[in-house]
């Protein structure tokens, strides 16, 4: 009997212990912690393919896809800003959201090459470019990677391929991933315009 006892009082320990600890932990922290908002995106001025100064502000009201990449690009940026424009297309607003391209390689993409490359694509692509410092500084804002690998005047540049989405305020509102369905892409940039 006092073996039953002890091992009861095990048991009701326990369960004490237990039911503390789940108190615990869901209990909030008595300290306040202050969150910390993180920006995604936000003004900038760049240079447009006719030499102009293109602020973000023109961007306002509409919404828009950015997709940062550059004119030498064998075959993701090509194939990113064509299937840009293939989506905008089958909405039922052919200017449903603006396509913005901006280039990481500065050095071998200025204003002419920008908007040569832009006008590849048969339908309206905004083409961006900057100084290198500009290009360092809206990349860093869009949390943009973009590294060059080789060297001379036949390097690539290996860079963040997913397009970036934001709403007719500016605020950030989703991502087109490189591998990402149509489908999937479409009804997402129908959420974008809707």
């Amino acid at each position: 009997m006092k073996r039953l006892r002890t091992i009861l009082w095990l048991l009701v320990a326990a369960a004490v212990i237990g039911v503390g600890a789940l108190y615990l932990r869901q209990r909030p922290p008595t300290t306040q912690s202050t969150r910390t908002q993180v920006s995604f995106g936000g003004p900038f001025t760049l240079v447009e393919g006719k030499g102009q100064p293109f602020a973000s502000s023109k961007l306002a009201g509409k919404p828009y896809a950015i997709f940062f990449g550059f004119t030498h690009c064998p075959d993701v940026c090509p194939t990113t800003l064509a299937r840009l424009v293939k989506l905008r297309r089958q909405l039922s607003d052919e200017q449903a959201f603006q396509i913005v391209f901006v280039t990481v390689d500065p050095e071998r993409d200025g204003p002419a090459e920008v908007g040569a490359y832009a006008d590849l694509f048969g339908a309206p692509v905004i083409g961006l470019t900057g100084s290198p410092a500009q290009i360092a500084t809206v990349k860093k804002q869009f949390g943009i990677f973009s590294e060059k690998v080789g060297g001379g005047d036949d390097y690539t540049v290996d860079h963040t391929a997913t397009v970036l989405l934001f709403d007719r305020d500016g605020q950030f509102h989703s991502t087109i991933a490189p591998d990402e369905g149509d489908p999937a892409a479409l009804a997402k940039l129908q959420r974008l315009t809707a």
